[in-house]
């Protein structure tokens, strides 16, 4: 079985699979990483897979655009600054998170309209330009979600491969009423839709 983690069951809408369980684990970073790993922890699955609606980056990701996420970032943990933080031996502390380079590779070329890009977990929903242009040129990403980086890091912890598969309902930074959820939310199921189908033909 696989798993396909969303916030919010809209995000999906339309989408169903007897060999996919879809799990809505709620909003948020938290809420993203307590309900991946109670899916994860309750049964076997060979794959997880974040998939959901996303902000992008003006340039990078247009409205309607699917991105395949690479690496996410978590933007509330470190130094304001970015600069490193003093710890004591061996530790150390989590703020990146790798989707499955090996997947993401393998079916890079069944994905021929998704952006393959890194992405940002905030809890917090940017939207003003000076915050945008700040996190652009720090680090450069395709898109800014809610839950991303929680849900890959559950899914490395659990020891289960996983990748994130986003559609981009608005451009970070532009006010909320400016994003179009429908958008969005077609291009995550296409994206969703075509990496299944991806799997299922070489497996």
């Amino acid at each position: 079985m696989i798993l396909v983690v969303c916030a919010v069951a809209e995000e999906l809408d339309g989408f169903a699979r007897p060999d996919v369980d879809v799990v809505c684990v709620g909003i948020g970073p938290v809420e993203a990483a307590l309900g991946t790993l109670r899916a994860l922890a309750a049964k076997p699955y060979a794959l997880a897979i974040n998939a959901g609606i996303a902000g992008g980056f003006a340039g990078r990701a247009p409205i309607g655009s699917a991105v395949a996420v690479t690496v996410e970032r978590y933007l509330e943990i470190g130094r304001e600054d970015g600069g490193a933080i003093v710890l004591p031996p061996g530790v150390r502390v989590e703020a990146t998170c790798a989707a499955d380079a090996g997947l993401l590779e393998r079916y890079r070329s069944r994905l021929p309209k998704a952006v393959f890009g890194t992405g940002i977990t905030s809890a917090t929903i940017t939207t003003s330009a000076a915050r945008s242009a700040e996190l652009a040129a720090r680090y450069a990403p395709e898109t800014e979600s809610m839950e991303g980086f929680s849900v890959l890091r559950a899914a490395a912890v659990a020891g289960v491969a996983a990748v994130e598969l986003r559609g981009i309902s608005n451009i970070v930074g532009d006010p909320i009423g400016g994003w179009d959820f429908r958008a969005g939310s077609t291009a995550a199921v296409r994206a969703l839709t075509d990496f299944l189908t991806a799997v299922e033909e070489t497996t």
